[in-house]
């Protein structure tokens, strides 16, 4: 407990210190979404030169070296372990039926799936959910707030970047009170997850001009997908209703829709 408080609370002065940075710096931005663009531009070009110098070169010989089957059971070991705090959150939400299969989820791949290293629960149809705190709280009607991206972390929002630090408190592996099996395990996790965005990475530096741009709005997207299950409300922006607008082909809005849940590996 006095861990997660010390955690908690240096990571609420993080989040206060970026924010009078952020507000130091303020200015008209280009998009209204992102009010705090330069404080955010500031610290993308950080992260970037901190996972170009540690996590990528980690999770490139972890892609070389480590079988498939290897990368297979570390992501179904770790993917287990987040079903119990899956399980919690969509209670929350309501969803009882989904909490009650994340937790099914735990119990079939602890046991016959060997402590998480084999998914034998999606063999017996019972579906992966991906749930945290941040989309709890937006079910429960709070706002995501301004684009925000937290140093190490990554792309976020205000409304979720405020609950990481109740979504690690509740995180086995942050958990362990065995420091170095800890720093293993959170290494890993970290290897596995990144390895999983390198070919995404080569086709975003190949095929974007504004790579920060191109991610604020890729995440913005997808945060919003899984708020709603996948199936964001529809945005539309104002246009004369002529007989050419007012028909979509269907092709071209199925492949809309894919582009609207497609998301990569977490």
């Amino acid at each position: 407990m006095r861990a997660f408080q010390s955690r908690s609370r240096a990571f609420a002065l993080l989040i206060a210190c970026a924010l009078l940075v952020a507000g130091g710096c303020a200015s008209v931005p280009r998009d209204p979404e992102d009010p705090l663009e330069r404080y955010n531009q500031v610290v993308f070009s950080f992260n970037e030169r901190i996972d170009k110098a540690v996590a990528r070169p980690l999770a490139t010989v972890y892609d070389t070296f480590a079988p498939t089957p290897v990368q297979t059971g570390v992501g179904n070991f770790f993917g287990n372990l987040a079903d119990i705090w899956i399980g919690f959150n969509n209670l929350l939400q309501g969803k009882v039926g989904a909490g009650l299969s994340d937790w099914a989820r735990f119990l079939v791949n602890s046991t016959f799936g060997i402590f998480g290293l084999l998914d034998v629960a999606s063999e017996l149809e019972l579906q992966k959910n991906d749930e945290d705190f941040g989309q709890t709280l937006a079910v429960w009607g709070v706002g995501e707030g301004p684009y925000f991206v937290v140093p190490f972390f990554g792309p976020s929002t205000l409304r979720d970047a405020a609950m990481l630090p109740l979504d690690g408190a509740a995180d086995p592996v942050w958990r362990i009170a065995h420091v170095p099996t800890r720093n293993s395990l959170v290494g890993l996790r970290i290897a596995d997850k990144r390895a999983r965005l390198l070919g995404f990475e080569k086709t975003l530096d190949e095929g974007t001009l504004d790579k920060y741009t191109f991610t604020r709005n890729f995440h913005l997207q997808q945060r919003r997908a899984k708020v709603h299950d996948g199936k964001p409300p529809l945005e539309y922006e104002d246009f004369e209703r002529d007989e050419e607008a007012s028909s979509v082909p269907a092709a071209a809005q199925s492949a809309s829709d894919e582009r609207s849940v497609a998301e990569p590996s977490d």
